[in-house]
């Protein structure tokens, strides 16, 4: 199912998210479909649940890197480690639309989270992947581009 995208100032953009505490449960499972067809739908690169009106720490990204395109589901992420080299790009936001804004962040990344699974996983990621989990592990932590 399409899910309407939530628009600033909405006051659930800025809230933290709670943690999933069942990864497994029908609920999310069922929240992770739509996240994908809606962000399929509307041609992102990224999409966080509480940008879909769910204050849960579950967001969506593609790569679309290499041969194929591949897209991360982090359940609880984190970044636990960030590069030293910054580099500012132009980004723009689902919850923001038609806004484009240069934001300066971390080259490189590595993101421990959980899987669709709920099993742990590691990513470390770099260039245009690496700044869009940036962007929805922000807004995770109620945290928009336009603070940046």
């Amino acid at each position: 199912m399409i899910l309407p995208i939530i628009t600033y100032p909405n006051i659930i953009l800025r809230q933290k998210a709670k943690k999933v505490k069942d990864p497994k449960s029908k609920e999310i499972k069922s929240l992770i479909l739509d996240m994908l067809e809606t962000l399929e739908k509307v041609n992102g690169l990224g999409l966080a649940a509480p940008q879909v009106g769910v204050s849960v720490q579950l967001c969506v990204v593609k790569n679309e890197r290499g041969s194929g395109s591949k897209t991360h589901i982090l359940i609880n992420p984190k970044i636990v480690r960030k590069s030293w080299g910054k580099e500012v790009c132009e980004e723009g936001c689902l919850s923001f639309p038609g806004k484009f804004i240069p934001i300066k962040r971390c080259k490189k990344v590595t993101v421990k989270a959980l899987d669709k699974k709920g099993e742990k996983i590691t990513i470390k990621a770099e260039g245009l992947l690496s700044r869009a989990m940036q962007h929805e592990i922000d807004h995770l932590d109620g945290v928009l581009f336009i603070d940046r």
